[in-house]
């Protein structure tokens, strides 16, 4: 048996060996936790449930004997994507009873995470949302082949099916994606130019300037978990969406940040984190708006998650 820890290491170091070493398996998972930590999020949209499969994926490969290991990355990958399949599922039911829309929960992230453009725009707000809408199969061989490059018969391991079925699952998952996705992939650095210009707006009360910005079937959706205040339904134009904007920039000050590898606002009230709101851009106009508000969902605000593919 490799390790018997029953906490994951994390990229500190776990357990020792008698010259002060991790052993192979902690050696191993620390090589490679942030890409799992990533795999699993990209699947769930939450960074708790995904470190809760990152502790499951630890626990199997302390059983592991390594040397029937070929490839370590794989066999790594191919166990968190079975764990985080199954909590997909149970998180699936979980949404059904949300109160209020469900939005992922947002990560600081390092700015490394931005000038990797694909992976940026994998983890961004606007993409995870489309996620969503695959099933769970989907969206495991979607991440999987389209993010992290996985062959396909790697991929039938993880999944449990057949490479041919593989292949027909991408290809009806990239057709989704493709039709649910922004219109082009927007650089951070756009995205940081519109979202300037929105926060100068918001906090000037520059209503023409705003209208401007918003596109005008601009979607504003709120998270509060009925938790905290947060609109139940989607708010839908730029008037509408411009008022509701106004109103929060009144109670609260607004600060720039990278999240999910894209440029956002975190609101704070008294110096404390009260929200983080990402945008969508499609043709140099703001399409889409989301506030986390749901205090849940904040803890990895506070502090940079590392991300890796």
């Amino acid at each position: 048996m490799a390790g018997t820890s029953q906490t994951a290491p994390d990229d500190r170091g776990g357990d020792m060996g008698r010259d002060d070493r991790p052993d192979p398996a902690t050696e191993a998972f620390v090589a490679h936790r942030n890409l799992l930590f990533t795999v699993a999020y990209e699947m769930l949209g939450s960074a708790a449930d995904a470190e809760d499969v990152l502790q499951e994926t630890w626990l199997r490969w302390a059983g592991v004997d390594l040397d029937e290991v070929r490839d370590q990355r794989a066999y790594l990958v191919r166990i968190t994507t079975r764990q985080a399949l199954g909590r997909l599922r149970t998180l699936g039911r979980r949404k059904e009873s949300y109160v209020g829309p469900w939005l992922p929960e947002p990560l600081l992230t390092a700015p490394d995470v931005a000038e990797d453009v694909e992976l940026a725009d994998s983890v961004s707000m606007a993409m995870l949302l489309v996620l969503e809408t695959l099933t769970p199969t989907e969206r495991a061989v979607f991440v999987l082949r389209e993010v992290f490059d996985l062959a396909y018969d790697e991929i039938a391991e993880a999944v449990d099916k057949s490479p041919v079925a593989v292949r027909q699952i991408a290809h009806r998952a990239r057709a989704h994606v493709a039709a649910r996705r922004p219109r082009g992939v927007v650089s951070p650095a756009e995205t940081r130019g519109a979202l300037e210009a929105f926060q100068r707006a918001v906090e000037t009360g520059d209503l023409q300037r705003l209208f401007d910005l918003l596109a005008p079937d601009v979607v504003l959706l709120g998270d509060g978990g009925g938790v905290v205040q947060a609109a139940l339904e989607p708010i839908v134009g730029a008037e509408q969406v411009a008022y509701v904007l106004g109103r929060i920039a009144a109670t609260v000050s607004l600060q720039p940040a990278q999240v999910n590898g894209y440029p956002a606002l975190v609101f704070r009230l008294n110096g404390a984190i009260e929200g983080v709101m990402a945008v969508r851009v499609d043709d140099g106009l703001i399409t889409g708006l989301y506030a986390v508000r749901n205090p849940e969902k904040l803890s990895r605000v506070e502090r940079e998650t590392a991300l890796r593919r």
